[in-house]
């Protein structure tokens, strides 16, 4: 290896002078025309400039300075009597001197006169700092301690003017008065909080670094008005912000970042104490608490700020052993670097480019492995509690809670990463960590570290990182894997408060349109801003979840909108655990909870009102089509007997029938069940509920109106619940029949004797009422009574005799075609033998096959004249449509029904088959009418789960995708895109439209 020269000089740190061979032995120029510029322009300031640049040690130490860093060199010339001083008094007096300014407030100081004093103390500091640190006079704990002391200072001076300033407005009244020359005095009293964070905190601030603050404040303790405080210190945060950070002609003091307050996308730039003490107890992250562990006050009343820390100190340190940080800690490393796709014992880390700070075996791994293990054991040891980093590896290892090597192992590589990380920023005064890509800045930097060469400092760096990062693997070893996740590399970072660019380019990777969005919406749930996520339990499961979360929606073919989706999801639930670990105990439900909310808005949003719905999702598609053959119906009849009043066991009914409907409308639109076993999923769903509800209504109603002698009320289902092939969304047509004996002209038993039709009419009222009326879960169905004899017109509920009359005198074609879908769904058992009598009689009834067919003709005429169909995918209402299948069926069936009553069924697909049977239809053209109706029906039910009505040529894609899958399941050949898909509705259309021409009529010619 080739031979280094030593990285920090051999002078001592009490030295006030150097000799001329310790600054060469130190570092010689990297490049000799710059040195040779700065030597040259220095002479030009004046005698005593010209005098030391004649030393030798001059000339070597100008020679260091502009050999290496153009930015020091500029401070050279600037502040050329800082550095004169700082040869004749040593750089402990020298600095001394560059803050004393800062430690005596002038009352009648301007803005712009305390901007220029501070720039003024930073490039004096500046320039102090790193002579000393380049020539080894100060170690690296002195260097960045003097740093955080200049921040410091900075920091209470600024504080201390806008105060005083504040107070001439009238804004504050300080406790002191704003005549107090002492800036620390006038913080006093004053409510304002300022805490050091990060680097800061820790008095490790690296060369170029920003200052991490949080703004806190007491908003009873200075203003006049409480009301206005909130407004008073926000101003004074967003003052000290642009006094520190606004570049001038002098410079600028410190980039400045006010971030790791609580929930910064949520709260004020000043947020006020008793918030931020609610926010940490209640919603604290554990990234938060590694945080906490390095923050003290810097500025404003220290005193009030002690006591903020010493009131959220149970937060940061927990008494019992808390293991379970390490995981999640670990997962902010993680998200911060994935290291899938580039670990393994061959794996080598490529020096050019490498971040010293956030790369592998970086700073950030030592900082992480230290505050994981003082998060653990730190609550029942204060000892471990230090807030620098080399503090606390020394506290550890002495407590045995780490290994002495491991602790020296990380501690060396620590102080070398922090040398390295300041050269790089000293050359040009960036906040950069990351080392040169080309071989002529990586030569600087080796000559700025005091190396023969390049080689041999990649020898070094490489040397410490591996150390680090065989130390810090074996800390984790058993942590879970939180990298992107199916096999896909990259970073994923939603810790802290601003997008990672390495995030955002694996977001975009996974497939999403907006990953800035994402990003924010993710940070959102980490910071607790859903209830869902409020807990601690459940942020923990979430940050164990998130890169399958994002892997599964950014599968979806638009995956930011199925996550906003979700998001809005969790905004609603009450508590975010049970979902969160059903996911988790369960990882394929992802996948199939991303492409619900991807391609259905409606289901989306029932999942966002009901949490259970997930178990639905679960448990497959409900027990109602399910190989076990169990009825998941059938605890409905004993919820509603066990409820205690009526309401109880409407909402049991309500909540029990919308859980099913989410497992059977997820379960179509993932294709798992075709459209046939759908529409009986729903139809023995709404069968169940009014058997279920009818005895418990009418049981609460005869308890005040006592009974009928004889009496029943039953319920007949016409329509899609009749023929048991329901849509999502399908209303019940319903009529309700009565009977009772025939001496029996009023109730018995009853607080108030109603007459017979008058009960049954108050108690269909009552059914009718309790089928739609909404409840918390939303209202059971929409019932559409007009199918009832003699119409909307008629009264709610028919007697049996009236019904058979009716149908036997007076029903016209279209009621006789309605009746062909009737089917008996609740009622006494001797009531339904009666009226499922009457149904049939009424459907075997002789009529006219002309007259029937041309009735039909003329109905389905003005439909199409009164409702033609909304754009192309109105499958019902076009031209060959649903209706027109319909029609064929119920015309056929009323035309022929008296001579053949096996044709009657009330699904249209099996009577179109036996029609067939019967010969009044072709085979082939009724199993083109049995698939057209299909695939209507299927269409339908698809749009109406996601997009609604939709008069566009194309679908959009997620939808389109979700319904062919559907599609493959309910035929056998299906089609493979949208072209074809409407290709196929085409010749459907067509089919259908020429078999009613054929069988029934031609609805487009006027009748004669």
């Amino acid at each position: 290896m080739p031979k280094t020269r030593p990285p920090q000089g051999p002078i001592a740190p009490e030295a006030a002078t150097w000799s001329p061979g310790a600054v060469a032995a130190t570092l010689r120029p990297h490049d000799a025309e710059a040195a040779a510029m700065l030597a040259g322009r220095f002479a030009e300031k004046g005698n005593a400039e010209r005098a030391f640049g004649a030393t030798a040690q001059g000339a070597a130490l100008l020679a260091a300075l502009g050999g290496h860093s153009p930015y020091l060199a500029d401070l050279a010339l600037r502040e050329s009597a800082t550095l004169l001083r700082l040869v004749e008094r040593g750089p402990d007096a020298t600095f001394a001197l560059a803050l004393d300014p800062l430690s005596r407030a002038d009352p009648a100081a301007t803005r712009p006169g305390v901007a220029s004093l501070l720039r003024q103390a930073k490039r004096q500091a500046a320039l102090i700092a790193a002579v000393a640190d380049i020539l080894g006079l100060w170690p690296l704990d002195r260097v960045t301690g003097a740093l955080s002391d200049l921040a410091d200072a900075c920091t209470d001076y600024a504080c201390a003017h806008l105060l005083r300033e504040a107070q001439a407005r009238g804004d504050l009244k300080l406790a002191g008065g704003a005549a107090r020359h002492d800036p620390r005095a006038t913080g006093k009293g004053s409510g304002l909080v300022v805490l050091g964070m990060g680097k800061l905190g820790g008095r490790e601030l690296n060369y170029s670094s920003d200052i991490d603050l949080m703004v806190l404040y007491d908003p009873e303790a200075a203003a006049y008005d409480a009301d206005r405080a909130g407004a008073i210190y926000v101003r004074l945060a967003r003052d000290l912000v642009r006094l520190m950070e606004e570049r001038t002609e002098d410079g600028y003091v410190f980039r400045t970042d006010l971030r790791l307050r609580p929930d910064p996308a949520a709260t004020p730039l000043a947020v006020s104490l008793p918030a931020a003490i609610v926010y940490y107890e209640s919603m604290g992250q554990n990234w938060e608490r590694a945080a906490m562990i390095k923050a003290r006050p810097v500025a404003g009343d220290r005193a009030l700020g002690e006591h903020f820390l010493r009131e959220i100190r149970p937060f940061v340190w927990r008494r019992h052993l808390d293991f379970a940080a390490v995981a999640d800690i670990h997962s902010i490393k993680r998200q911060i670097h994935a290291h899938k796709g580039h670990k393994g014992a061959n794996a080598s880390v490529q020096v050019a480019g490498h971040d010293v700070k956030l790369g592998r075996g970086g700073i950030r791994e030592i900082e992480f492995t230290t505050q994981v293990l003082q998060l653990i054991w730190g609550g029942r040891d204060p000892v471990l509690r230090d807030p620098t980093t080399l503090g606390a590896l020394a506290a550890l290892a002495a407590s045995g809670k780490i290994d002495r090597r491991a602790a020296a192992d990380l501690a060396d590589a620590y102080g070398f990463l922090r040398m390295v990380e300041h050269r790089l920023q000293m050359v040009a005064d960036r906040q950069t960590h990351r080392l040169p890509e080309d071989e002529a800045g990586l030569a600087l930097i080796a000559s700025f570290l005091g190396f023969d060469g390049a080689a041999a400092f990649s020898a070094a760096l490489v040397g410490h990182l591996t150390k680090v990062e065989r130390r810090y693997a074996g800390l984790f070893e058993e942590a879970p894997d939180l990298s992107a996740g199916d096999g896909a590399e990259g970073d994923l970072v939603f810790t802290g408060v601003e997008d990672d660019p390495g995030t955002l380019e694996t977001l975009r990777g996974m497939g999403f349109q907006n990953p800035s969005a994402i990003a924010g919406v993710v940070r959102g749930w980490h910071h607790g801003r859903t209830r869902a996520t409020r807990s601690e339990r459940a942020r923990e499961l979430l940050t164990a979840l998130m890169p399958a979360l994002l892997a599964a929606f950014g599968r979806q073919p638009q995956p930011d909108a199925a996550l906003l989706r979700l998001d809005t999801a969790l905004g609603r639930l009450p508590a975010g655990v049970q979902v969160l670990s059903l996911l988790a105990r369960n990882p394929a439900l992802l996948d199939r909870l991303a492409f619900v909310l991807g391609a259905a808005p409606q289901l989306a949003d029932h999942f966002s009102r009901n949490a259970a719905a997930l178990d639905g999702l679960l448990a497959g598609a409900g027990g109602v089509f399910n190989a076990a053959g169990t009825d998941p119906t059938a605890a409905l009849p004993a919820l509603v007997k066990d409820a205690r009043f009526l309401e109880e066991a409407l909402e049991a009914a309500r909540r029990l029938v919308t859980e099913r409907k989410f497992e059977v409308d997820a379960a179509a639109l993932e294709g798992r069940i075709d459209v046939d076993e759908a529409g009986i999923a729903r139809s023995t769903l709404a069968d169940a509920a009014i058997g279920g509800l009818l005895p418990r209504i009418a049981q609460d109603f005869a308890r005040r109106h006592g009974k009928v002698a004889g009496g029943n009320l039953g319920v007949v289902a016409l329509g899609k619940l009749g023929g048991r092939d329901m849509l999502p969304g399908s209303d019940l047509d319903l009529i309700l029949v009565y009977d009772h004996a025939e001496d029996a002209t009023e109730s018995t038993g009853g607080q108030k004797v109603l007459a017979a039709s008058q009960y049954f009419g108050r108690l269909a009222n009552q059914v009718v009422g309790a089928l739609t009326a909404p409840g918390a879960e939303g209202r059971l169905y929409e019932v559409d009574m007009r199918l009832r004899p003699s119409g909307s017109k008629g009264p709610v509920a028919v007697s049996l005799p009236a019904f058979e009359r009716y149908h036997a005198e007076s029903a016209w074609t279209w009621e006789r075609m309605a009746l062909t879908r009737a089917r008996f769904v609740a009622g006494a058992p001797g009531l339904r033998r009666k009226v499922e009598a009457a149904i049939r009689q009424a459907q075997i009834r002789p009529a006219d096959a002309a007259t029937v067919l041309a009735d039909a003709t003329a109905m389905r005429a003005r439909l199409l004249r009164d409702l033609p169909g909304d754009g192309p995918w109105d499958v019902k209402h076009r031209a060959g449509g649903l209706i027109e299948v319909e029609f064929i069926a119920q015309a056929l069936q009323v035309a022929h029904g008296a001579r053949l009553p096996a044709i009657l069924s009330p699904t249209t697909r099996l009577a179109l088959a036996a029609l067939a049977k019967a010969r009044i239809l072709p085979a082939e053209e009724a199993e083109g009418l049995v698939a057209a109706e299909r695939l209507w029906r299927a269409i339908t039910a698809h749009l109406r789960l996601t997009v609604g009505q939709w008069r566009e040529e194309a679908l959009p894609e997620p939808v389109a995708a979700a319904l062919l899958r559907a599609l493959s399941t309910a035929m056998p050949h299906s089609p493979v895109d949208q072209a074809a898909l409407r290709a196929q509705m085409r010749d459907a259309a067509i089919r259908v439209r020429d078999s009613f021409i054929r069988h029934v009529g031609d609805p487009t010619i006027p009748p004669a």
